[in-house]
């Protein structure tokens, strides 16, 4: 640059052309090329002796940083792979590339699972290992044409251009599964990792990069349900449950606060007597506009937002309430029983609410008892289950329900301190027809008796099942044989002689 430096100071002295500030590329002695802002200044113009100052400031550090952000919004740090934006861009461009050619595309949705227990058990670093490591063996078998990303922590996002037809599309999914065939070697060992996959085709799952992402997105959530490894196909119907989820999630709380919850009750009678023992309480939810809502559906959702401790406190509220109306009319004889979550144990003084609710009414441990299914009881932690034992040994009933379907391990029976067994309905149904049921059923009901416990059979439809379940010698008897779950209403009535008890029955 020396002689055109000099040029351009002559040209200054003797023509008065001034130097613009501007911004250049010096080459250090080491020839390195490092960016400048130059700016000359000139003392003394007009004088037989002008001085010519030459001002550089090292940019260096604002290029590096002005790199490092550009690469910060369109790459990501650890895997150095396109970040979601970008790699919506890049979608974008493709899916018109392939409505030009007529062409479909495969999107994939890619989340590691229990990537959350390899960082607490292994370490973040191991974490990063694990990360950077698929990156590369995502990037070994792409091809040029498509597209990888990594959208969060532990989820990645792929895009075959081409592939839409089922035999291609399934060889794409084997091809990104067989990726975790090889085991990561992490903290020093060799170690098993799998992921689900969801699956969104173009253009029949989406016309754009964000909704094939959120559906492939869709899918994948769907694919965790059924655990590791798994693969799910978006279909429309996975979009329309999530979006009724999403509207009934909402309406739940505007439902609490509107109270348009009821409980209903459902008699459990004497197999042997035909007396009307016990009555377990169940919600109902009766919008004030629109159907019925189930509580199978919107149990599960109250669970997943945390709404079950505001839900299942009110219905401790109101079953002691109804137990105390009834207490003063002179019904003494018959304990209701509620269901408990999970969810509710995992919050600390769900137990202590029930006992101070009790109290509350003036209630005993006679009147109300609660019922738990057997993955309840093996999640909850030790503090959970010391309730629970301060509560057997008070005196409350404290029943198994859905025996059977769980973890069905015999040893946990001796553990746990439970009253009753509520054997299934899905052994019930088919026990007069199929004799493996008919062994499981009068195998619980023997078990049960031999630890001192009291066996319920639930879901009795029909006569047969009655009278086996009475050969066997259960105890009590539930179902829409006898009775429906029906509002306090009709129970009062019931329980007050005004309705006729099935035929052999007494209340």
């Amino acid at each position: 640059m020396r002689d055109g430096v000099i040029q351009a100071h002559r040209a200054w002295i003797e023509e008065g052309v001034v130097i613009p500030a501007s911004e250049l590329e010096l080459k250090h002695k080491t020839g390195e090329l490092i960016s400048v802002f130059s700016q000359h200044l000139m003392l003394n113009e007009h004088t037989d002796s002008p001085l010519l100052f030459c001002v550089d400031v090292d940019l260096s550090d604002q290029k590096r940083a002005h790199r490092d952000l550009k690469f910060a919004t369109h790459f990501d740090w650890l895997t150095h792979l396109p970040n979601r934006q970008s790699f919506e861009i890049n979608l974008d461009s493709l899916l018109d590339a392939c409505r030009r050619r007529g062409n479909g595309l495969t999107t994939l949705y890619l989340d590691i699972d229990n990537f959350v227990e390899i960082n607490d058990a292994l370490g973040y670093d191991q974490g990063d290992r694990l990360l950077i490591g698929l990156t590369r063996r995502l990037k070994e078998c792409q091809r040029v044409t498509e597209l990888v990303s990594r959208v969060s922590s532990d989820e990645f996002v792929l895009a075959f251009p081409g592939v839409y037809l089922s035999s291609d599309v399934r060889r794409i999914v084997r091809h990104v599964q067989n990726v975790f065939r090889k085991p990561f070697f992490l903290d020093g060992r060799e170690r098993q990792v799998t992921a689900c996959l969801g699956v969104a085709l173009f253009p029949e799952n989406g016309e754009s990069s964000r909704e094939l992402i959120r559906n492939a997105d869709v899918a994948k959530n769907r694919a965790k349900l059924e655990g590791r490894g798994a693969v799910c196909f978006f279909q429309q119907k996975l979009h329309d449950e999530l979006v009724r989820q999403h509207y009934l999630l909402a309406r739940l709380k505007e439902a609490l606060d509107n109270d348009e919850f009821s409980l209903h009750y459902q008699p459990q009678v004497s197999a042997a007597s035909g007396r009307i023992e016990n009555l377990e309480a169940l919600i109902r939810w009766e919008p004030a506009e629109g159907p019925t809502i189930s509580p199978a559906e919107f149990i599960t959702l109250a669970e997943y937002s945390g709404l079950i401790h505001r839900l299942g406190d009110w219905v401790i509220e109101e079953a002691c309430r109804q137990q105390e109306e009834w207490r003063s009319k002179g019904f003494h004889e018959h304990r209701i029983d509620i269901n408990v979550s999970g969810r509710q144990l995992v919050g600390r003084g769900a137990l202590k609410r029930f006992e101070d609710a009790l109290q509350r009414h003036g209630l005993a441990p006679r009147d109300i008892g609660i019922e738990l299914t057997e993955n309840v009881l093996i999640e909850a932690d030790e503090t959970a289950i010391e309730d629970l034992r301060r509560l057997y040994h008070r005196g409350f009933h404290i029943a198994l329900d859905d025996f059977g379907t769980g973890y069905s391990s015999l040893s946990y029976l001796k553990h746990f301190p439970v009253t009753a067994l509520k054997i299934d309905r899905s052994f019930i149904q088919d026990a007069p027809t199929q004799p493996k049921d008919r062994a499981i059923m009068e195998g619980a009901i023997l078990i049960g008796h031999r630890l001192g416990l009291e066996v319920v059979a639930e879901g009795v439809e029909n006569a047969e099942q009655l009278s086996l379940l009475r050969d066997m010698h259960c105890d009590l008897i539930q179902g829409f044989f006898f009775f429906r779950p029906m509002p306090a209403e009709e129970i009062d009535r019931l329980l007050s002689g005004f309705v006729p008890t099935h035929k052999g029955l007494t209340s």
